[in-house]
């Protein structure tokens, strides 16, 4: 498997698993554009595109910082014309940005309820709309959107209506753009992951420190999307993957890396299926819902 000389067009790039997955492809030598908005330092969030780009850059790839709010759609073909221009066509596109607020409908101001399809949804339906025609001419072109399986249950809709729409809005774009683009032998796939991921928002809005410590780290969904990328487009296609799935199917067996501690049980992702987190083999805390 190789990602050597591939172009990835990344949204959420500059922090977190947008850049993780950037970082596992630079490995390879692969390029990326880094699509995001934050180009000063964020006192709460750490990165921005271009520091993002130095350490693609000592990882051993080629990046190309653009700032980018998904949210515009001139924005976003400039970043998208902008990627061709300086790396001759595009051969991924990873619909990682994302905005969350884990409030009932009450307490969902329509600010943040519309940032959130914004962003989300529409942002991941316009990225992708964008580089679909010059992900038609790469060999193996892929879209990943960073987004949960369709497990259309109401426990996953009662505590967040408003967010849970947004994320299955980008589930739907999965859903209907990989049969949408088969002809084109362009792959859609979702990617997920089974436990809580140590990310800036499992920090911020889910329980600090503590929530960190029974999280993985970025790095198994950026293996998982590594491996997803290498696959051939024409059979990897509308899949809901989650992450340990993915590399459990590669032969891992030892996923201690990606945890802080790993004798500790690990906190479940919000919507994953009842019957994966029944089969999985990793120990993990009762499930809240």
């Amino acid at each position: 498997m190789s990602l050597k000389g591939k172009t990835l067009f990344i949204t959420g790039a500059s922090r977190g698993i947008g850049l993780a997955i950037a970082l596992r492809a630079a490995r390879d030598g692969a390029n990326i554009a880094v699509v995001a908005k934050t180009t000063e330092p964020h006192p709460k969030l750490p990165g921005t595109i271009y520091t993002a780009a130095e350490e693609i850059k000592a990882a051993g790839g080629q990046a190309l910082p653009i700032q980018c709010d998904i949210r515009s759609e001139g924005e976003v073909l400039a970043a998208v014309a902008q990627t061709v221009e300086f790396f001759g066509g595009i051969d991924a596109c990873i619909n990682n940005a994302s905005a969350i607020s884990l409030t009932p409908t009450l307490d969902t101001d329509m600010k943040r309820y519309d940032l959130m399809n914004q962003i989300n949804a529409r942002g991941t339906f316009l990225c992708s709309k964008a580089t679909a025609p010059h992900l038609a001419k790469s060999a193996n072109a892929h879209i990943i959107n960073m987004a949960p399986p369709l497990d259309m249950a109401a426990k996953w809709f009662a505590n967040h209506t408003a967010y849970t729409m947004a994320k299955f809005g980008m589930s739907m774009c999965t859903l209907g753009m990989a049969a949408e683009f088969r002809k084109q032998k362009i792959a859609v796939n979702s990617l997920w992951p089974l436990t809580t991921i140590d990310t800036a928002a499992v920090r911020n809005l889910l329980g600090g420190d503590s929530m960190a410590k029974v999280s993985r780290t970025p790095e198994i969904l950026a293996d998982a999307a590594y491996v997803i990328l290498n696959r051939p487009a024409e059979t990897t296609t509308g899949n809901f993957f989650i992450d340990e799935e993915v590399l459990r199917a590669e032969g891992v067996t030892n996923f201690d890396k990606y945890a802080h501690d790993p004798h500790a049980s690990l906190a479940p992702d919000f919507f994953v299926p009842d019957a994966v987190i029944a089969a999985s083999t990793t120990k993990l805390l009762p499930v809240p819902w």
